[in-house]
């Protein structure tokens, strides 16, 4: 979001970015465009949603402004709302196909409700964009909309900006620490592997993580760093030997998913142990910068990162495709297609 907003205001709009503030947010950086955070009460379940939503309401209700945009689709229904309220217009920003996320699809309950919301929702605002194409196309299908793509890629400049160390010898995970992400194997894995994991980002997971790490006493090979600021992230990042991508395949949007780090990872230059669905499958075949698993289980995970830590020329080769694929596959390229589609929106 903070890419989005920064291009947006850059270009002449006067952006606010409202979010949620949790226990442990990290303090705002300063930006261009206003900030908003929303504190709740409730952190999880039913009553959390419910919290939420209305305090984006009231958040939205006196904020003036020429277009409203709903990221995902927890934030869908206030935003719907107070477009129709102030007779607005409204854009759905779809990261995810959210209904088909794992624990999601797990509770049949909670997925009715979200399909419910969805079909309600969704139709009903015309402008948009999401990730990648198949998400695109199943927007069409359902509900026959046509959306923009427009992925959410890393900058160029904000790599300049970071100082490689020589030699470290971690493999970093970034992103949130959420089920579906194959935590349960990617632990154990870390027996048989010779180097440090760092691993950036809370999530519903978070707490089975670290009993997961003293249940397989790799307490000495795992680092939770937590919320990291994007400029150390970055930097981590870049120093990295190995990035982690990888889902399990229950729930589509695992499935069809195109995660932000794993093109973190390539623009960082640095090789990555991937799993080899559909639309990571699509660029890889392009670009060969990863190393491709088709399964997730323990084993498999550590044969590939130790692989990687192995064969010189593998690794080098990978090394420097990431870079060449960094020239092409960038924010600074991406931004334009942004830009051009909130300039025919706002006519």
């Amino acid at each position: 979001m903070h890419r989005i907003c920064d291009s947006l205001t850059k270009n002449g709009y006067a952006v606010v970015l409202i979010g949620r503030k949790l226990p442990r947010s990290l303090p705002l950086e300063h930006k261009l465009y206003k900030q908003k955070r929303i504190a709740c009460i409730f952190n999880n379940s039913v009553l959390f949603y419910a919290e939420y939503n209305l305090k984006l309401f009231f958040a939205l209700l006196f904020l003036q402004a020429d277009c409203y945009c709903a990221i995902d689709l927890d934030t869908i229904l206030p935003v719907w709302v107070i477009s129709i309220i102030k007779r607005k217009k409204r854009v759905y920003d779809a990261h995810e196909l959210f209904t088909e996320q794992k624990e999601i699809v797990t509770r049949p309950f909670i997925k009715k409700i979200w399909n419910t919301i969805e079909k309600f929702t969704v139709p009903q605002f015309k402008y948009g964009y999401t990730v990648n194409d198949f998400i695109k196309n199943e927007l069409q299908k359902k509900y026959g909309i046509q959306y923009e793509v427009i992925r959410n890629l890393p900058s160029k400049k904000n790599q300049d900006s970071t100082n490689h160390i020589q030699d470290s010898n971690f493999i970093i995970y970034q992103g949130a620490v959420n089920e579906g992400r194959c935590f349960e194997t990617l632990i154990p894995a870390m027996q048989f592997v010779n180097a440090v994991l760092i691993i950036c980002g809370e999530g519903n997971f978070f707490n089975q993580t670290k009993k997961l790490i003293q249940t397989y006493n790799v307490e000495n090979k795992i680092i939770l760093k937590g919320w990291v600021e994007p400029k150390i992230l970055t930097q981590l990042t870049k120093n990295a030997i190995i990035g982690i991508t990888l889902f399990e395949t229950t729930g589509l949007n695992q499935y069809q998913s195109l995660a932000n780090r794993f093109f973190d990872y390539i623009i960082a230059g640095v090789p990555q142990v991937c799993v080899n669905f559909p639309q990571y499958k699509k660029i890889n075949d392009v670009f060969n910068i990863a190393c491709m698993i088709d399964v997730t289980d323990t084993q498999t995970i550590a044969n590939a990162i130790n692989k990687l830590l192995a064969d010189k020329i593998l690794y080098a080769n990978l090394k420097n495709n990431c870079i060449k694929a960094g020239e092409i596959l960038n924010w600074e390229t991406e931004e334009i297609k942004l830009i051009n589609y909130w300039k025919s929106i706002c006519i």
